[in-house]
């Protein structure tokens, strides 16, 4: 399950990075290389900086495919695609939950303290994002006030509590829950991050 939740995360970030190459204007190679940073691109970044190289994404052959799969549709399917917002967002914020989750247990194994596997868990969910940004030259949507980094973070700290007390497999789910209904929200009700506070000039 965790493996069917992983791939439809992958994909559906996948999916997010390409339509924004779309918007961009960006021909087919463009569209491409958006998908998989925004795909695999968190994961490559954990995997990276916990030592595991190559990183999974590059080892396991079904991952890549999939975000290559999401981009082919895009190229061709844009339109109903984009038609689709709503659950779109539904899936990412699913996709969210589960990377910070799936993040924090693989940085955990590999020996990290709580603190770092939460950290390293909230970069695996939203490190692709960033890397889009960057390379479509926007500032990151993490930055931009959206409520999207904090869920992540809580959700990557309460799976590395459970991880480091050896709790029961359920409570990972509950991390992802969290994560999943305070990003919904969020969108829901328009929360957003707080900006730093200007005095009124007068």
């Amino acid at each position: 399950m965790l493996d069917v939740l992983e791939l439809s995360g992958v994909f559906t970030f996948a999916l997010t990075g390409a339509l924004v190459g779309v918007r961009k204007d960006l021909d087919v190679l463009g569209i491409l290389v958006l998908a998989l940073v925004t795909g695999l691109g968190g994961g490559i970044v954990r995997d990276l900086l916990i030592g595991h190289v190559p990183p999974h994404a590059l080892e396991d052959w079904p991952l890549p495919a999939t975000a290559t799969a999401a981009a082919v549709v895009v190229y061709f399917l844009h339109g109903p695609v984009q038609r689709l917002g709503r659950s779109i967002l539904l899936l990412d914020s699913i996709g969210l939950s589960v990377f910070c989750v799936s993040g924090t247990v693989a940085a955990a194994h590999a020996g990290l303290s709580v603190g770092a596997a939460t950290a390293l868990g909230a970069v695996t969910a939203v490190g692709g994002g960033v890397i889009r940004d960057v390379l479509t030259a926007e500032v990151p949507l993490i930055f931009r006030g959206e409520l999207y980094a904090l869920p992540a973070l809580l959700g990557a700290l309460v799976s590395a509590v459970v991880e480091e007390a050896d709790g029961p497999a359920p409570l990972y789910l509950l991390a992802a829950a969290l994560c999943l209904v305070w990003r919904l929200l969020a969108v829901r009700r328009g929360w957003s991050a707080p900006s730093a506070w200007r005095r009124r000039a007068w």
